[in-house]
């Protein structure tokens, strides 16, 4: 009898140390915690091309010429102001969500310029008033990268990365390999990218590629132009949601 209680004593010992050794454990990391659940908004992160061919004039729609980052700069604000006027009227018991970020090029690299968060237009309006002159090279896939993850990492279920550039990468990796990349990632998670690409004052068929991967991809040649298309993605591609077919995309009329 003695000999039985040791044994059952001695077991009861292991199990305690054995839970103590599980509760001790350490936690991989992002397994601290379920995930938040997704919320209802959409996530919009904008590229902005910063490079030198940007301070070459274009048609400004008025007659006469203007630096394309002239022109870009009155389009980023009607961007604002558009996705400020759909969050105000939004009825009071269903407010519209939007969280953005602005993305610019830094030498041969890409930053954020308004770091991704909540909307904020007079961040958005501020940055375009104090820009530099746009200078250097294009590097594009970078950026749609940082772009990328940005949205990728926001808990709003809508996500968006909206392009404009005048120009093909000259810099670090290609566009299209980041964005198949980032569709891989979004897609194995259970999310959905959606990618949208403004190419002023060059071949939209330049981005051919970016279209295979579903990705809208417009022209724009002069104000007028760049206008229209930014109003078509805003409307169409970005608060509506119509789905883009891969390999097709709208050019510029």
């Amino acid at each position: 009898m003695r000999g039985r209680g040791s044994g059952g004593r001695a077991l009861l010992r292991l199990l305690v140390l054995l839970l103590l050794v599980i509760s001790s454990a350490p936690v991989a990391p992002g397994d601290e915690r379920p995930a938040a659940p997704p919320e209802e908004g959409i996530a919009l992160a904008i590229v902005y091309d910063t490079s030198g061919s940007m301070t070459d004039p274009v048609p400004d729609g008025g007659g006469g010429r203007a630096p394309k980052y002239v022109i870009a700069n009155r389009a980023l604000d009607q961007i604002v102001d558009r996705l400020q006027a759909y969050v105000a009227s939004a009825p009071p018991d269903a407010p519209r969500r939007i969280e953005a970020g602005l993305f610019v090029f830094k030498d041969s690299s890409a930053v954020p310029a308004v770091r991704f968060g909540p909307f904020d237009p007079e961040a958005l309006r501020a940055w375009r008033k104090r820009a530099a002159k746009p200078d250097g090279p294009t590097p594009l896939g970078q950026a749609v990268s940082l772009a990328g993850q940005a949205v990728l990492a926001s808990r709003l279920t809508h996500k968006h990365v909206l392009v404009l550039t005048d120009g093909v990468n000259t810099a670090g990796p290609e566009p299209a390999g980041e964005l198949s990349r980032l569709k891989d990632t979004a897609s194995r998670s259970g999310k959905t990218l959606s990618a949208h690409f403004v190419a002023f004052d060059i071949d939209a068929d330049r981005f051919n590629a970016l279209r295979a991967l579903g990705a809208t991809v417009v022209g724009a040649a002069d104000a007028r132009q760049l206008d229209q298309q930014f109003e078509y993605i805003l409307e169409r591609k970005i608060l509506l949601e119509d789905e883009e077919p891969p390999a097709k995309g709208r050019k510029a009329d």
